[in-house]
């Protein structure tokens, strides 16, 4: 009897029913599937960010040319206030410089900074080239 015992518990632990096995494989499938989301999300942020960042490169690009047409024209202008516009303009190429080295020096560090980081960064943009627009050079 106690042979019969052992023999019949042995025989069920080493074959498992079909609903665990179906299971773990669901288990196993699910996680795959999280860890393909994970990376499509991690891809699809990636192109965002390289996107973003040539855009943001034209940006920069128009706002040199600006700042350029600007220095041109303070040194056409009359001499009595031209430290003081080329001080204002410097201030507004380094901005820009700024701008720049932000986006390249940011680090991926998940959708909801990055998310901040865009906001913040289209913000400024946004208000350098508003600067840029507004200037007037004082005569």
């Amino acid at each position: 009897m106690a042979f019969s015992a052992i023999t019949l518990s042995t025989s069920y632990g080493q074959e498992p029913d079909k609903k665990t096995e179906k299971a773990k494989e669901n288990l196993q499938e699910e996680r795959l599937d999280v860890v393909e989301a994970k990376l499509d999300l991690k891809e699809a942020q990636n192109v965002d960010y390289l996107s973003f960042k040539t855009e943001s490169e034209v940006k920069f690009n128009k706002n040199q040319e600006s700042i350029n047409d600007l220095k041109i024209k303070i040194l056409k202008n009359d001499e009595k206030y031209r430290t003081e516009n080329q001080i204002r303009v410097v201030t507004l190429e380094q901005r820009n410089i700024s701008l720049q080295k932000e986006i390249a020096d940011y680090k991926d560090e998940g959708l909801e900074k990055w998310t901040a980081f865009k906001n913040k960064f289209n913000y400024d943009m946004d208000e350098l080239i508003k600067a840029i627009k507004d200037f007037t050079i004082l005569s």
